[in-house]
C-alpha cells in the first residue's frame, strides 16, 4: 500500500506494527467475518462498476482478487431502515424499522428482533460493531445490548450533531456553539444545539467528535478488535459502518487542483477499506470473509457533494424533476457497490450478475458460521453462499422495494423487481440537487421498465404492447404474494417516540453537551476514565 497517498494508513501500519498488533495468528475453524458498509455511496463509485471513477485503486484490487455484484441492492433507500435490514435479513415491513430515527428517540430496531451479531455470538463469534450505528441509542437499543461485545462509533449520522470542524455540506453548517446562547445560530438542515457524540462501548469519550480523525480512529479500532478475537482463538464478526461517504465530508487533506472534495473523500475510503483487507490478512490469508456493500444511492440534492450513480439515472423521473437516488425506489436509490473477498473460497476476478440484496448478508453468514436461523419469523434474505462459491448466478426471483422518505407512505412495498422487470406504483418526491422535487404520483396499472434494454429507466413499456400485457399478470401475482407473506408474518413495530432526555449528552452543564478537554485532544485512557457515562 505503498503509494503517497496512503501516507496515513502506511504510518497507522507502521505504529501497529511497533505495538504488536501486526502478528498473524492461529484462526479458528469457522470463518471471520468483516461486514464493511459505506454510507450513500453510488454505484458508479466504484471503478470497477464505472471506468470514469479513478479513485478507488484498493476497492478494485478487491474485486480483482475477490467477486463483484453487478445487480446488487439495499433493502431500503435511506440509513435506519437499510441497517435494520442487514442486521436482521427482513425488510421494514417486518422488523418495524421504516424510516430514520432521531437523536431525541427513545426507541429503536424493536428488541423482539433478533440481530445478525446475537446469532453469530451465540455461536462462539467475538463481535464488534465500529461506525455509524442509527438503530436506536437509548436504553436496551444500544450496540452493546444488541449482540456486539465491543462498540466504537457515532449513534446515528454525523450531520446530525454539530462539530467544531463541520467539514464540507450544502448547506454549510456552524461550529459547534461554545459561549451560551447568544452564540448559537440557527441554521435549515443543521444542528446547531448538540454537539455530535461518540461512544467506546456505553461511554463516550468525546463531545464533539473531531472529524477530521474519525476514519483514522476507526481504522485503529478495527485493527485492535481484529487482533483481540485472533488472540482469544474465536472467530470474530466485526461490523464496520463508515461515515464515508455522508456529508459532511472531511477529506484529509485539500483537493489537490483539479480534484473534487468528493474524491478526495473516496479516495480516504478506499485507503480505509484496502488497509482493513490487510490487517485481516496478515491475520491468515483465506480466514477471513469481507463484505463490502453499500447503504444506499447517492443523496443527490447534496449536488456535488453527492455520489455518482453510473448508468442508474432514473432518466423518467429526472425528465418530470425531482431526484432518482437516495430515498427513492429507483436503481439509483437502492443499486449498490458490492465486493466479496474471500481468497480461496471465492473465485477471483469474477462479477455476478445474479439479483442480490444487502439482506442475503444475515442467512449467508449465519449458514456458513454453521449457526441457524432464528425461529417463528419468516425472512427476505437469502443465502446466497451458492453464489458467492460460484457455483450458481441465481439470485431473487422477487426483489421488494419499500418507500424510503420520498412519496407514498414509509415501509410500504410500491415498487419491485421481477427478472429484468421493474414496477413502480409510485414515484416521485424527493428533492434533486436543482431542489425540484418531482410530483408524487400513483400508477395503476404500475409503471413496468425492461432493465435489459433500459437500464437508464427512461421509458416505461407501452401498457397497450404485448410485452407489458404478457409480464403484468406475473409481477401482480408477485406483488400480491408478497404482500400476503409479509401479512402472515411475526411483524415488528418499532417505536419512534421522541423525547429530549434521550439525548446523549456527556456534560448537561456545558452548551452543546461540550466534554471539558474534548475539543482537539486525542483520547487517552485518562480522558476516557474521567468522561461520564451515558444512561442506560
Amino acid at each position: 500500500m505503498g503509494t503517497p497517498s496512503l501516507s496515513p494508513w502506511a504510518v497507522l501500519g507502521l505504529a501497529l506494527v511497533l505495538v504488536g498488533l501486526w502478528a498473524p495468528c492461529v484462526v479458528s475453524r469457522q470463518p471471520n467475518f468483516i461486514v464493511i458498509l459505506a454510507d450513500d455511496v453510488g454505484w458508479g463509485d466504484l471503478g470497477a462498476n464505472w471506468a470514469e471513477t479513478k479513485e478507488t485503486p484498493h476497492l478494485d484490487q478487491l474485486a480483482a482478487e475477490g467477486t463483484r455484484f453487478a445487480d446488487f441492492h439495499s433493502a431500503a433507500s435511506t440509513c435506519s431502515p437499510s441497517r435494520a435490514s442487514l442486521l436482521t435479513g427482513r425488510l421494514g415491513a417486518r422488523n418495524g424499522v421504516t424510516h430514520n430515527f432521531a437523536i431525541t428517540s427513545l426507541g429503536g430496531l424493536p428488541l423482539n428482533e433478533t440481530t445478525l451479531a446475537e446469532v453469530l455470538r451465540g455461536a462462539g463469534y467475538s463481535t464488534g460493531a465500529i461506525g455509524k450505528w442509527h438503530l436506536g441509542h437509548h436504553g436496551h437499543h444500544h450496540p452493546n445490548s444488541r449482540g456486539f461485545d465491543y462498540y466504537f462509533g457515532i449513534p446515528y449520522s454525523h450531520d446530525m450533531g454539530c462539530t467544531d470542524t463541520p467539514g464540507y455540506n450544502l448547506p454549510p453548517c456552524p461550529p459547534c456553539p461554545r459561549h451560551g446562547t447568544s452564540a448559537r445560530e440557527a441554521r435549515k438542515d443543521c444542528y446547531t444545539e448538540l454537539a455530535l457524540p461518540l461512544f467506546k462501548n456505553v461511554t463516550i469519550v468525546q463531545q464533539p467528535v473531531e472529524l477530521s480523525s474519525l476514519a483514522t480512529r476507526y481504522a485503529e479500532e478495527a485493527a485492535r478488535f481484529i487482533q483481540r478475537a485472533s488472540d482469544s482463538g474465536r472467530p470474530y464478526f466485526l461490523y464496520l459502518a463508515l461515515a464515508h461517504m455522508h456529508v459532511p465530508l472531511t477529506p484529509p487533506l485539500p483537493p489537490a487542483p483539479g480534484r473534487s472534495i468528493y474524491g478526495a473523500s473516496l479516495s480516504e475510503m478506499d485507503a480505509l477499506v484496502g488497509w482493513i483487507k490487510e490487517v485481516a490478512d496478515s491475520h491468515g490469508k483465506g480466514n477471513t470473509l469481507l463484505w463490502f456493500a453499500g447503504d444506499n444511492g447517492p443523496w443527490a440534492q447534496k449536488c456535488e457533494l453527492a455520489g455518482r450513480l453510473g448508468p442508474f439515472v432514473g432518466a423518467w423521473q429526472r425528465q418530470r424533476g425531482g431526484s432518482s437516488a437516495k430515498q427513492t425506489t429507483w436503481e439509483g436509490g437502492h443499486r449498490v457497490p458490492a465486493l466479496v473477498y474471500w481468497p480461496g473460497r471465492v473465485p477471483a476476478r469474477r462479477t455476478s450478475h445474479a439479483l442480490l440484496s444487502v439482506l442475503d448478508i444475515f442467512p449467508t453468514l449465519v449458514a456458513l458460521a454453521g449457526a441457524a436461523l432464528p425461529p417463528n419469523r419468516r425472512f427476505d434474505g437469502l443465502d446466497v453462499s451458492p453464489v458467492l462459491f460460484g457455483w450458481s448466478d441465481v439470485g431473487h426471483k422477487v426483489l421488494l422495494h419499500p418507500n424510503s422518505g420520498a412519496a407514498g407512505k414509509v415501509g410500504e412495498i410500491e415498487a419491485l423487481r421481477l427478472a429484468q422487470y421493474k414496477a413502480f406504483y409510485t414515484t416521485g418526491g424527493a428533492m434533486a440537487c436543482d431542489g425540484s422535487t418531482g410530483p408524487a404520483e400513483r400508477h395503476q396499472p404500475p409503471l413496468i421498465f425492461n432493465l435489459d434494454r433500459d437500464i437508464q429507466e427512461q421509458e416505461p413499456l407501452d401498457v397497450a404492447s404485448r410485452e407489458y400485457q404478457a409480464v403484468l399478470p406475473a409481477i401482480s401475482r408477485a406483488y400480491t404474494l408478497a404482500l400476503q407473506d409479509i401479512a402472515a408474518d411475526n411483524i415488528s413495530v418499532a417505536d419512534y417516540s421522541q423525547d429530549p432526555a434521550a439525548v446523549p449528552c456527556c456534560n448537561v452543564q456545558h452548551v452543546g453537551c461540550r466534554c471539558r478537554g474534548a475539543h482537539g485532544a486525542t483520547l487517552d485512557p485518562h480522558v476516557e476514565k474521567r468522561t461520564p457515562r451515558l444512561c442506560l
